[in-house]
């Protein structure tokens, strides 16, 4: 298969794709459906290949890029995350070496304590790269939410109230940020041979430590506390401060279920609605100092 058979990649896609991988040979599809993102797996001249081609509106592959280039070397260094072979910004491809193993998700390797062990050693080196004060986060944080909120979603409407009325009463502190992955889960992990490695960062952005503990929480951490303790082994700290980490968990309820709905990911929505009925039956929408799914 070659590019030009693609549908789903631009003529300037494939035009450059064509000049930097002349007579590749598209061997598989990555693509999970669910966004204008094309995973397109490919054999050039002996070398295996990952290309990763945005959509008209996508804004991922400009982040994904942004992370290769300033923040990936704790990982590629040791043969943990992909190597960037090419990029361009304006085209939104990305090209990097292709990464053995597979998913975590789904795989015996996600009910490993030893899993999350490596994904916390992990993760510690790639936050521990810089830090910066944001004297905005908070803010703009939650003015995201309150845009989500003014989505269509299927929250109902008493939670969405109780949401408007916790966010206005937050106070918006300056906050400590570094390199986050921006989704960190399984389902960006590889495991091979025992050893896990990441991929995908499209979400990739300088945030408050705590954010990449969130989807973890409300999934993995939720169904069995060994994991939790085995990740915060390899972390080596916990940085949820409670009052920082509820305002995180709120925010990521309703994100969850306002793009899940969004895009027609029923099952991560579903996801999101629980943590928000959960909240509200909890008091965590009324200030409680424990998070969504603690």
């Amino acid at each position: 298969m070659t590019f030009a058979a693609c549908d789903a990649l631009s003529d300037r896609q494939v035009a450059l794709l064509d000049t930097w991988l002349p007579d590749a040979d598209v061997v598989r599809d990555h693509g999970w459906g669910l966004v204008a993102t094309t995973v397109l797996e490919v054999v050039h001249g002996g070398d295996h290949l990952i290309v990763k081609a945005g959509g008209e509106r996508d804004g991922h592959i400009a982040r994904e890029l942004d992370a290769h280039r300033k923040w990936l070397a704790p990982w590629t260094a040791r043969g943990r995350a992909p190597v960037l072979v090419h990029g361009d910004v304006g085209a939104k491809l990305v090209v990097t070496r292709y990464l053995p193993g597979r998913l975590v998700l789904g795989d015996v390797s996600a009910d490993d304590p030893g899993t999350y062990r490596q994904a916390g050693e992990l993760l510690a080196a790639f936050h521990g790269q810089e830090s910066h004060v944001a004297p905005d986060h908070e803010r703009t944080e939650n003015a995201k939410a309150l845009a989500w909120l003014d989505e269509p979603h299927r929250i109902d409407a008493r939670s969405e109230e109780r949401l408007r009325e916790q966010i206005a009463s937050w106070p918006a502190p300056a906050a400590t940020v570094v390199p986050t992955h921006g989704d960190w889960q399984p389902r960006n992990w590889l495991v091979d041979d025992g050893v896990i490695s990441v991929i995908d960062f499209g979400r990739a952005a300088l945030r408050p430590a705590l954010t990449d503990f969130a989807r973890l929480a409300a999934q993995d951490f939720r169904r069995d506390p060994a994991l939790e303790q085995a990740f915060l082994e390899g972390y080596g700290s916990d940085p949820r401060e409670p009052e920082a980490w509820l305002r995180q968990r709120v925010r990521e309820a309703i994100g969850t279920a306002a793009w899940a709905h969004a895009v027609g990911d029923e099952q991560f929505e579903a996801q999101g609605l629980r943590m928000v009925a959960e909240g509200a039956r909890r008091g965590a929408l009324r200030g409680s100092r424990r998070g969504l799914t603690d």
